[in-house]
């Protein structure tokens, strides 16, 4: 007799760090396993873990990981891009050596922050892709005392020449000795969008980190550090992007 096709839920449980295969069992009897939707009611079930979507408590499964998925804090002065023709600092030199990792979007070269690593195509093509509008949050210290009429004009539409900025949020942090510190997320991927959207409400850059992209966050991640992404950022990722 062929063994059944697919691999037991408690296994794809255990082999992803949820829980042992006894508490992945206590887990499906009290109906906090999902598997496409539909909560488990059974034990035993079978299931593809790369084309079902698993879910406990609510929260993704991510599928064993085929490809890698770093975050990294690109320092200030640093290049996006894994080689520079003109000498310099890249990326390169703050990635590990695991063939062909590439970058998720960009950092203009002066914008400290969080960067997506990865050798997965069509999660980078998603995440990127507009479609998807996985926000981006930013911390920019500004010149000048950012007062309610600029948050407001902020909290609206702000035309630039390549078309109009609307931020999903903006908050101001601090204001001290003539600058501002500002909290904004954006889903939008525009060169320099963040610069040129505080410059045309007079409140120039001074200094710009990137601290999240949708659920992942940087966190205490030094500059030039990299780390995986946890289980838990990579599958509210997939379900942002439809993956």
């Amino acid at each position: 007799m062929s063994e059944p096709e697919g691999i037991r839920l408690q296994k794809v449980l255990a082999a992803a760090g949820i829980a042992s295969r006894r508490a992945a069992e206590e887990l499906i009897e009290a109906g906090r396993v999902e598997v496409n939707g539909q909560i488990v009611a059974e034990q035993g079930r079978r299931v593809d873990p790369e084309r079902d979507t698993i879910r406990v408590d609510g929260s993704r499964v991510p599928p064993p990981r085929r490809h890698q998925y770093l975050a990294l804090n690109k320092p200030r002065g640093v290049v996006s891009t894994m080689d520079d023709p003109a000498g310099r600092p890249s990326l390169a030199q703050y990635v590990p050596a695991r063939a062909g990792l590439f970058h998720v979007g960009r950092l203009d070269t002066d914008t400290q922050g969080l960067l997506l690593l990865t050798n997965d195509g069509e999660f980078a093509h998603r995440l990127a892709h507009p479609r998807y509008e996985v926000r981006k949050t930013y911390v920019a210290t500004v010149e000048g005392v950012v007062d309610a009429r600029v948050l407001k004009r902020l909290r609206g539409t702000v035309e630039l020449d390549d078309g109009p900025v609307h931020p999903d949020a903006v908050r101001l942090m601090s204001t001290q000795g003539g600058r501002s510190m500002l909290r904004l997320e954006l889903h939008e991927g525009r060169n320099r969008i963040v610069r040129r959207l505080l410059d045309a409400v007079g409140h120039p850059v001074v200094e710009l980190s990137r601290i999240a992209i949708g659920p992942v966050r940087l966190g205490r991640l030094t500059p030039g550090a990299t780390r995986d992404l946890t289980r838990d950022e990579l599958g509210a990722l997939l379900d942002l992007i439809g993956l």
